[in-house]
């Protein structure tokens, strides 16, 4: 708490956007990937059951409620693909925005910490070291939030977007499995 109460505003604005964003990507993180992991599990099932006989997807499947009132044809599945690619990939574009931003917030706040840092040495009669080494640890705090906060939202991202990918790709195998059972 002492650091807090003697950090620069600016920093300390910084560090609780920042706090905010940790937040954030935890509830995206945790949200999405129960969301995914259940949905994976109805398509992955879908696939099992068209590979082992069945003549439809089953009615938890994406699919089946895409195509229930439209023509099977590729492009009405490739529609769908293209609309299962869109829900699943939904909110990764805000963890890639946190993962590139908050490491420059954080130094965005470090930067005008060690300014103030600095004036306050200047104006002092009697700089010394321990003024300089107290304000830019104090300042380096901010730096290290933003890098923190930004390992979590790639791995985050990265996580959500291989979740996702498997999704598509259950849904894909379905469609090419009805169109190879339209051939036979």
């Amino acid at each position: 708490m002492d650091l807090l109460s003697e950090m620069h505003p600016v920093s300390l604005v910084a560090i609780l956007l920042l706090a905010g964003y940790f937040f954030s990507i935890n509830w995206v993180f945790f949200y999405r990937f129960l969301f995914l992991k259940d949905w994976n599990s109805k398509e992955h099932n879908s696939l099992e059951s068209l590979l082992l006989g069945e003549k439809d997807v089953t009615d938890s499947s994406f699919l089946y409620k895409f195509l229930e009132s439209r023509s099977r044809s590729t492009g009405t599945l490739r529609l769908a693909e293209i609309s299962a690619t869109k829900e699943a990939t939904r909110f990764l574009s805000f963890l890639s925005i946190v993962s590139s931003t908050s490491p420059f917030i954080g130094l965005f706040g470090t930067v005008v910490s060690l300014l103030g840092t600095f004036g306050d040495l200047a104006a002092s009669s009697t700089g010394t070291l321990g003024i300089v080494t107290a304000g830019v640890s104090d300042a380096l705090v901010a730096t290290a939030v933003g890098i923190f906060v930004a390992i979590f939202a790639y791995t985050y991202h990265q996580l959500l977007k291989r979740k996702a990918y498997e999704t598509v790709e259950y849904i894909r195998m379905q469609g090419e499995a009805l169109q190879s059972k339209k051939v036979e």
